[in-house]
């Protein structure tokens, strides 16, 4: 199971000038009243990623298993929620998983990023799993109307079947497309945001296609979740990391740093940055007053960014706290061989592995941090497997709840993020949308 160490996020005799572990005992009081909060939403349903580990996955098992073994690869249409999920389990278990069907994401309607993937592919072995819930989202839907034609044109007896449509389970354009089109379609869960559905269909169907363990990685998330309803916040790790985030916002440490020393888990930062942005990034609290709430989320890998980016963090603005990601123990590792050892500067190297070199990198700029007075933390995975994974999803949704309830926002929206896809509509001549291409032509003339 995975653990969480807070010890450098609190005042320590290496880390003098953290918060005072006073200061969460000092908080007891809304930490209750947010957990409550939490607890409400739950029974009224509004927290519907909580209840995903219970979900039936016996539709996703049992289309995968009926799928014909030529297919060895899917592309994912989507974007934001609908991709960074697909993406982060994929990058984390492909390798130590050694998962053998290929998972690939279009997630941006960049057209030679489009190119680029139909050269890696080959048409006759490939599913593509459209994904939104909505089923307007200009970026996934303009992917789906090109490769539905493509796909109508190499295929017009069976296209049908090598398109998947993953969208809510009554409304919207999309479904009347899949129960008309007679499309093998999946349900995105009407109470779960797509930020927070990587443990739904949305993220489940992918991963089973390449080989995970969903079944594996629901009752790492379940386990997970068991831990962190306890109301003791010094043995929840969601409710304690949330609180210690959001203590030292308001010290002015407005910046987020996720530093896996993993390059499988890059993507997992990625999923991680959209969650903690999109949730918490808020100009209004509940009453309507302006905050201008968040935290900045940042990813950075661990050893590559010591010689980039790390040199910004121990002496540079002290407005960040990092959280380092931990591997212990890789599928895959390497034993340096001691080629030179008359050669002092490398010869100490040799007959270590490289796992060793890396956590020890990863340690050494804990260290450094430590002597700057920067705060860090660490996610440890002993190993990285769909359960690990599974557990670690559950408890940064958790956690991002539970800051928005401290921030006293409300973390499921994103008003901001719905301003530019109006504007896009207008832009692109969308019916409805005249006033906003007025008000952008003027803009535009300015």
């Amino acid at each position: 199971m995975i653990r969480y160490d807070h010890r450098n996020l609190l005042s320590n005799p290496f880390l003098k000038t953290a918060l005072r572990p006073s200061r969460v005992l000092d908080y007891s009081d809304k930490v209750a009243e947010a957990r409550e909060e939490l607890v409400r939403d739950r029974k009224a349903g509004t927290l519907g990623f909580y209840d995903l580990p219970e979900q039936g996955s016996s539709h996703i098992s049992s289309y995968v298993d009926a799928l014909d073994p030529a297919f060895d690869t899917m592309v994912v249409l989507g974007i934001g929620g609908s991709a960074l999920g697909n993406k982060a389990i994929y990058s984390a278990l492909k390798t130590e998983a050694e998962l053998k069907r290929r998972v690939l994401v279009c997630d941006n309607v960049d057209p030679v990023f489009l190119y680029e993937i139909l050269q890696q592919i080959t048409l006759e072995t490939t599913l593509f799993n459209v994904i939104t819930k909505s089923g307007g989202t200009a970026e996934t839907m303009s992917a789906y109307m090109i490769l539905s034609e493509i796909l109508r044109k190499k295929f017009p007896q069976d296209y049908h079947k090598r398109m998947i449509i993953t969208t809510d389970k009554e409304k919207g354009f999309l479904r009347q497309i899949a129960d008309s089109g007679g499309y093998p379609s999946f349900i995105v869960p009407g109470n779960v945001g797509g930020r927070f559905s990587v443990l739904s269909d949305v993220g489940l169907l992918s991963s089973a296609f390449a080989g995970v363990d969903i079944a594996a990685m629901l009752q790492g998330a379940a386990r997970m979740r068991e831990l962190c309803e306890t109301a003791d916040v010094m043995r929840n790790p969601a409710l304690l990391n949330g609180l210690l985030h959001f203590l030292y916002m308001r010290e002015g440490k407005n910046i987020s740093v996720m530093m896996p020393y993993s390059n499988s888990l890059y993507d997992f930062a990625d999923w991680y940055r959209q969650l903690w942005a999109e949730s918490l990034g808020k100009r209004y609290d509940l009453k309507g007053r302006e905050i201008f709430a968040g935290q900045t989320p940042v990813k950075a890998l661990g050893t590559t960014d010591q010689h980039s980016q790390i040199q910004l963090y121990t002496e540079g603005p002290n407005d960040k706290v990092l959280t380092f990601i931990t591997v212990e123990n890789f599928k895959h590792d390497y034993l340096i061989p001691n080629l030179h050892p008359e050669l002092e500067d490398i010869s100490y190297l040799g007959g270590k592995k490289l796992s060793e070199l890396l956590n020890a990198e990863r340690l050494a700029t804990e260290i450094a941090l430590c002597k700057a007075g920067r705060p860090n933390c660490n996610l440890i995975f002993p190993e990285i497997n769909a359960q690990n994974l599974g557990a670690a999803i559950m408890l940064y949704e958790i956690q991002t709840v539970f800051t928005g309830k401290l921030l006293n926002i409300d973390p499921l929206d994103q008003p901001g993020v719905e301003t530019g896809k109006i504007a896009t509509f207008a832009l692109m001549g969308k019916k409805g949308y005249e006033k906003e291409r007025e008000e952008i032509a003027k803009y535009r003339s300015t």
